[in-house]
């Protein structure tokens, strides 16, 4: 289960020009964290106050290139920074606070959807041209064609403002403290289900469609075949031999899907008030915190190469003939 250099090599082409984007992007935005600043203060903005902000937090006003190495510089030694819209506190704790939220939503939307999106679509290859089949089918293709704002504008309102069912924002119940208990992890799980609900219906879509299809291509096999021969029940040939030896496309798709989790994510943090890195990084935009939106942009980059490279790893798991080609 190893890598060629060739693909190391790409991911690390990757990740060079990641570093790039992440440093220019945010400068090419009107504005500058300066007068952002400047603009909070309004009528408190007395010479001093400025004077000072811009010695604090004039880098912005420097030559692009020394900004630039100042930003290596900061990558070498793993120091991003010190946020100007939650100053004092720096990038790292920035972002460590809303990584692990990010993380716990995204993680939990894909396990759920993956199990979902593959168990449909193993049941409506079984059964082709089937009720099940032609209902299904249509639904996921309907699933991925709507936006996760159309989504997650739905839900809350419906859910959470309408029904009262679930809560609109937040991560847990403010009222209670972190800890590791039955009640704060149940607040947790609570307040996660309309964020989760509304990423899934996507990823269930595409799980299903691209299951389904290699599925179809699966059960053509002589193995499936000799399998059926053997005697073995519907459900031992189903998942036995056909849904893990189709699933390799489907991965193959999740590691291209990553990306749009990560767009919808910021999306549905955005509606939900749900504090992960979505949110971060429409604040920080909104008070042109270069340091936490090029901290953010990098991290989503690093959490999508990552994840890109554990399917890799995979592959090899799923099917042992990619084990001498990695």
């Amino acid at each position: 289960m190893r890598l060629s250099s060739k693909r190391l090599g790409v991911y690390g082409i990757a990740f060079a020009f990641a570093i790039v984007m992440n440093f220019t992007v945010p400068r090419l935005m009107p504005g500058s964290p300066v007068d952002a600043m400047i603009a909070q203060l309004g009528s408190r903005a007395t010479p001093a106050a400025i004077e000072a902000i811009r010695a604090r937090f004039g880098a912005g006003e420097q030559p692009l290139w020394l900004q630039f190495l100042d930003y290596l510089k900061g990558l070498a030694t793993l120091d991003l920074g010190q946020s100007v819209k939650y100053y004092p506190a720096t990038v790292v704790e920035v972002l460590g606070r809303s990584a692990l939220w990010t993380l716990f939503l995204v993680t939990t939307a894909i396990l759920f959807s993956l199990a979902i999106g593959v168990l449909l679509g193993a049941v409506s290859a079984w059964r082709r041209g089937g009720r099940f089949d032609t209902i299904v089918s249509p639904l996921s293709v309907v699933m991925i064609a709507v936006p996760p704002v159309i989504i997650a504008l739905t839900a809350l309102f419906v859910f959470g403002v309408s029904l009262r069912w679930f809560p609109v924002g937040y991560a847990y119940d403010p009222n209670l403290d972190p800890a590791l208990n039955a009640g704060f992890i149940g607040s947790v799980f609570y307040h996660a289900i309309l964020p989760v609900l509304t990423l899934s219906p996507y990823l269930i879509g595409e799980f299903q469609t691209t299951m389904r299809s290699s599925m179809i291509s699966v059960l053509g096999e002589d193995y499936v075949t000799m399998g059926r021969a053997k005697g073995l029940t519907p459900a031992a040939v189903m998942f036995g031999y056909g849904v893990r030896n189709a699933l390799l496309p489907v991965l193959t798709n999740l590691a291209l899907m990553l990306g749009a989790v990560f767009g919808g994510s910021i999306v549905t943090e955005i509606v939900f008030n749900y504090p992960g890195l979505g949110l971060t990084l429409y604040t920080a935009s909104v008070a042109r915190d270069y340091p936490v939106i090029q901290g953010q942009l990098l991290l989503m980059t690093l959490a999508t190469l990552g994840a890109n490279l554990i399917v890799d790893l995979l592959y090899a798991y799923v099917d042992p003939r990619l084990r001498e080609r990695a």
